[in-house]
């Protein structure tokens, strides 16, 4: 492993420890290294799954792995990079079966050297429809397009973030005293 792809790995590590601190909506497991090139990535979150009788609800669970292979600075292929662990019957047009009986999930073209952070909200803002591509020709899920696109008023199913909002409060005594 070169020096500069070490040093990635080390940053990427770095920023998802102090992602998972100020997060109460995804975890960040490492795994391989040191410095870790894979993660499975949980998200506590709303997304929409769907029954085997094609009813459309709520889930509040989704797993997917990142992977960092040696080549990732130079070069990156979304579909290498990523891979949907669960739930099986997510429902979204950017997520489905692809070769192999994987389940893939779409960002879009990613560059090479992208943060772990990027990729990572990019996931979040697709589980959450906040991202969602309407085109059935470049939909991995075509069922799931269509459906969406008759379904626009139930977008974002999460509106939140991953970050925990902070509030700076000050607190005054209204007698004079200490608070």
């Amino acid at each position: 492993m070169s020096r500069i792809f070490d040093a990635f790995l080390t940053q990427q590590y770095e920023e998802a420890l102090a992602l998972e601190a100020v997060s109460d909506r995804v975890e960040l497991l490492p795994m391989g290294g040191p410095p870790p090139d894979r993660y499975v990535v949980r998200f506590h979150c709303r997304g929409l799954v769907c029954r085997p009788g094609g009813e459309v609800e709520t889930a509040d669970q989704f797993a997917l792995g990142i992977r960092f292979p040696p080549d990732y600075l130079h070069v990156a292929n979304p579909f290498e990079v990523l891979t949907w662990f669960a739930p099986e019957n997510i429902f979204h047009p950017n997520i489905g079966p692809g070769p192999g009986g994987m389940i893939y999930i779409c960002i879009g073209q990613i560059s090479a050297g992208t943060s772990l952070i990027d990729l990572v909200e990019q996931c979040f803002e697709v589980i959450t429809y906040q991202k969602v591509t309407m085109r059935e020709d470049d939909a991995v899920s075509r069922e799931a397009c269509v459906w969406a696109r008759q379904n626009q008023h139930r977008f974002p199913v999460d509106s939140g973030g991953l970050r925990r909002r902070t509030i700076d409060l000050q607190v005054e005594s209204v007698d004079g005293g200490t608070p």
